[in-house]
């Protein structure tokens, strides 16, 4: 069990959370001691690697993942890779963040909700959360115990808001928080956290966000615990910085 003010224990633990989910979302990939990273492409918004403790190399990283083909992008969990020799450019920044277990949870607002429990209702979630139509980015293999997709739908019956929770790494961890209408945005993430508490109470809450949804997450409770950046491969690596020496 992680104690609570231990820091480093939470961003070890957040990173580890999110890379367990992208690994589900992405059905590739595989774990070594200090990533997560995959051969292939991952699905669009996905990263090819998640880096799981500090320190990691920059030639570690990049020798797991594929270089060649355009859109690879890395997730460096603790902000300390320098992968722009080898053409990568800061996509962007963001915080994780954590929310003590056992915390009171906020009020729901108007919405209903509900869990996803069948493909047809995960392909509409995803519709939803997209903007558009179903992918089948969010897969029906995701509907197992340890992921909870939650649905918000309005006095009509539409999808107005949803999020993510899922367990891994000893916390859970919030993510694709989403809502049609900026008034629902709080109900999503206290949504999110009463699902928490319901499945898993004894876990402390950890996710990332950037922007105004790191504000929206910070009235939900939350605290910034660290930095992490995005990094995304948009030019060829410099003259004698290839994988080796990056």
């Amino acid at each position: 069990m992680i104690t609570e003010p231990d820091i480093p224990a939470l961003l070890r633990a957040a990173a580890r959370n999110n890379a367990e989910w992208c690994a589900a979302v992405s059905r590739s990939g595989h774990f070594r001691r200090a990533l997560w990273c995959s051969p292939r492409r991952t699905p669009p918004l996905y990263p090819d690697a998640v880096t799981l403790v500090p320190g990691v190399s920059a030639a570690e990283v990049l020798a797991g993942v594929d270089t060649v083909g355009p859109g690879c992008s890395v997730k460096d969990s603790f902000a300390s890779l320098d992968l722009a020799p080898a053409g990568f450019e800061v996509l962007f920044e963001a915080q994780w963040i954590h929310r003590p277990a056992g915390a009171a949870v906020p009020d729901g607002g108007r919405l209903e909700w509900d869990e996803a429990e069948a493909p047809g209702e995960l392909a509409r979630w995803e519709a939803a959360w997209g903007g558009g139509e179903s992918t089948g980015l969010f897969h029906a293999g995701l509907l197992r115990e340890g992921v909870v997709i939650l649905v918000g739908r309005d006095d009509r019956g539409r999808i107005a808001a949803g999020a993510v929770v899922s367990t891994g790494g000893g916390v859970v961890g919030v993510s694709n928080v989403f809502a049609r209408d900026e008034t629902d945005i709080g109900s999503a993430w206290a949504a999110a956290l009463g699902a928490a508490a319901r499945h898993w109470p004894g876990l402390p809450v950890v996710g990332y966000e950037h922007g105004e949804d790191l504000d929206t997450a910070v009235r939900a409770g939350f605290s910034p615990i660290g930095p992490l950046r995005v990094w995304l491969r948009t030019a060829q690596a410099r003259p004698g910085h290839g994988l080796d020496t990056a």
